[in-house]
């Protein structure tokens, strides 16, 4: 699959990539491939990305982002779901955090020691890679460009969708700035 990336798409995987070193985290999630996204410029997926007025917000995503690893990446429907049950992820996080060290929660969700080297892909950056070639396919297009990964960060659920949506940025926005209709082709896989 990778050999149809475009430049632009590579760009980002390998710029995920570095967002996850720089974190001191093992396993890129798709919050590394949104913040390697937000670093691009003169590419399809930057443009729309600053069509919708996110190229100036760059800090504000990181600090969603951000907020959301201290809920242990747990969205706010989750949070407040869990708080109806009585459970104050707040006070887990806390609490885990005091035991083992900030950030304790927000490190390599999968769970797996690896070896020095490269971090690895979680399943969640591999589902939207996944997902890219899925939009791609469903457009005709013959390569993945980078707009293929901004549409599926857009329709897959988790925290990188939730704080793109909260931005102003749905796969609905996305495909109107990119392809100038509403017809969104959103089968999330």
């Amino acid at each position: 699959m990778f050999e149809r990336f475009t430049k632009d798409a590579r760009d980002v995987v390998r710029g995920a990539v570095e967002h996850c070193e720089g974190a001191g985290v093992r396993t890129v999630g798709a919050e590394h491939l949104l913040l390697a996204l937000l670093d691009r410029e003169a590419s399809r997926g930057s443009f729309a990305l600053a069509a919708l007025g996110l190229d100036g917000r760059a800090d504000s995503v990181r600090a969603a982002l951000d907020e959301m690893r201290g809920r242990a990446g747990l969205s706010r429907a989750e949070v407040d779901a869990l708080a109806g049950l009585g459970i104050d992820v707040s006070e887990i996080v806390a609490r885990v955090e005091e035991a083992h060290g900030a950030g304790a929660l927000s490190r390599d969700s999968e769970g797996r020691k690896r070896s020095a080297g490269r971090p690895g892909f979680g399943r969640e950056a591999k589902r939207v890679l996944e997902q890219s070639l899925r939009m791609a396919v469903s457009r005709r297009d013959r390569h993945i460009g980078d707009e293929h990964i901004l549409l599926a960060l857009t329709v897959l659920p988790g925290p990188a969708a939730e704080v793109l949506a909260d931005h102003g940025v749905t796969h609905e926005s996305v495909t109107r700035v990119l392809y100038g209709g509403g017809e969104g082709h959103a089968q999330a896989g």
